[in-house]
C-alpha cells in the first residue's frame, strides 16, 4: 500500500527555497505501543494547536553526490544531535522521495516555543520538515492535488515521529486504524470529517510546565514495552470504547462525557508506564497536586475544564474559549507555585500548517 506514494516520474533538479510552519498537538485518545516500522499499537485521535508550531525553511540546488547533502540550522545554530534524528528519516523516506539525493539543501527550523518548555516538538519539527519536502516534490510534480500532499506528507512524517503524521491538518484529526472511521490507517493521518458540536470548535489549552529537565525515560522505550505488556489487551479494549465515547461527544456537545474519557485516556497512558516491565513514573509530585486542585475547582464552579497528560509530567489544561478568565484566575491563584519557575502556555486548538 506504501509504494503509492514512491515518487516514480521524471524529474529535474532546479535550485529554489520552501518554507512551512507546522504545529504541535495533543493527543486525546493516547496511542502507546508500536509494531515495526512506525505502526501505532492501537489509533489516537488529537487536535493541533495554534501558537506552538515550528517553522522550516529549505533552501535548495542540484547537488553531485548520491546521497542527501544538507546543513541544518536549529535557531540560526548548528545542533549535532539533531542530525542524526534527520540521516535516519532521510534514510527511510529515501525510497518515497528519491529527488532528495540529488539536492543539497540549507535546513533552517525553527520553533515558537522554548525547545525544553516540554512540548513536543517532534511532532511540529518531523511534519514541517515533510511539507517542505513534499513543497519540492511539488515543484518537480506540478501535478500532485492537495489531498495527495498533504497524505504523502502525513506518511513521510511518521516515519521521521509518529506523532508528527497527525499535525499536517487542522484541528482534528485520526492516526491508526479503526473500524470507527472509514478510511483510518497505521500508515498516515486523516482529518477528522465527521460532525463537531459548536461546543468543541473554540477549545483553549494551557500548558502548565512542571519540568522542562530531559525525560528519567524515553517514549521510544516505553513504546517498546507495550509488547507483552500484562494489560495490553485490557488497553486495547479501553481505546475502543473511549474512541466510541470519545466520538459521541464531539457530535452531540457532551461535555460531561468529554471530560470523563479525555482524562481516563491520561491516565491510562501514566497507568500503562508504571506496570510495564521495567516500571517507570513520568509524572511529578507537581502533577498530581495540579490535577487535585483542578478536580476541587470542577467540583465548586461547575467549570468544564479537563486535563490531559503526554509521557511526560506537563499539564494540558482544556476548556471552552468562553471560560478564559475564570480558568486564568484559577491558574494564577491555585497552580502557578507547581509550575517550573511560574511558566505556562496558552494555545487555542489550531488551523493546521501554513505555506509561507
Amino acid at each position: 500500500m506504501d509504494n503509492g506514494f514512491v515518487f516514480k516520474d521524471f524529474f529535474k533538479i532546479k535550485s529554489g527555497k520552501v518554507q512551512w510552519r507546522s504545529p504541535s498537538n495533543i493527543a486525546l485518545i493516547k496511542y502507546w505501543g508500536k509494531k515495526t516500522g512506525q505502526i501505532p499499537t492501537n489509533p489516537s485521535l488529537s487536535f493541533s494547536l495554534t501558537k506552538c508550531f515550528t517553522t522550516t525553511t529549505i533552501t535548495f540546488k542540484k547537488n553531485k553526490s548520491s546521497f542527501p547533502k544538507y546543513h541544518f540550522l536549529f535557531h540560526g545554530q548548528k545542533t549535532p544531535s539533531f542530525e542524526s534524528k534527520i540521516d535516519n528519516f532521510f534514510n527511510k523516506i529515501l525510497k518515497y522521495c528519491p529527488y532528495i539525493s540529488d539536492i543539497e539543501m540549507q535546513i533552517e527550523s525553527y520553533n515558537s516555543f522554548p525547545h525544553s518548555s516540554g512540548i513536543a516538538s517532534s511532532a511540529s519539527s518531523f511534519s514541517a520538515l515533510s511539507l517542505c519536502i513534499m513543497e519540492i516534490e511539488r515543484i518537480l510534480n506540478p501535478q500532485i492535488d492537495d489531498t495527495y500532499f498533504f497524505k504523502k506528507a502525513s506518511f513521510i512524517s511518521r516515519l521521521g515521529s509518529g506523532s508528527a503524521c497527525r499535525s499536517v491538518f487542522e484541528k482534528f484529526s485520526i492516526w491508526g486504524e479503526s473500524s470507527i472511521i472509514s478510511g483510518s490507517n497505521d500508515l498516515y493521518a486523516l482529518p477528522y470529517n465527521k460532525k463537531i458540536h459548536n461546543s468543541f470548535n473554540n477549545l483553549c489549552d494551557t500548558i502548565l510546565i512542571v519540568d522542562k529537565s530531559k525525560k528519567e525515560f524515553s517514549s521510544t522505550k516505553g513504546h517498546k514495552l507495550m509488547s507483552g505488556h500484562f494489560y495490553v489487551d485490557g488497553r486495547m479494549a479501553q481505546v475502543e470504547s473511549n474512541f466510541s465515547k470519545l466520538i459521541e461527544s464531539l457530535q452531540s456537545g457532551n461535555y460531561d462525557m468529554f471530560i470523563k474519557t479525555v482524562e481516563q485516556e491520561a491516565l491510562a497512558l501514566h497507568a500503562m508506564m508504571m506496570t510495564s516491565d521495567p516500571y517507570f513514573i513520568l509524572m511529578k509530585s507537581s502533577t498530581l497536586e495540579i490535577i487535585k486542585a483542578l478536580w476541587q475547582f470542577r467540583r465548586t464552579s461547575g467549570s468544564k475544564l479537563c486535563f490531559t497528560l503526554d509521557a511526560g509530567a506537563n499539564v494540558h489544561i482544556i476548556y471552552p474559549r468562553k471560560e478564559f478568565n475564570n480558568v486564568q484566575n484559577f491558574i494564577s491563584e491555585k497552580l502557578l507555585s507547581y509550575c517550573q519557575n511560574g511558566e505556562f502556555i496558552n494555545d487555542t486548538i489550531g488551523t493546521g500548517p501554513l505555506k509561507l
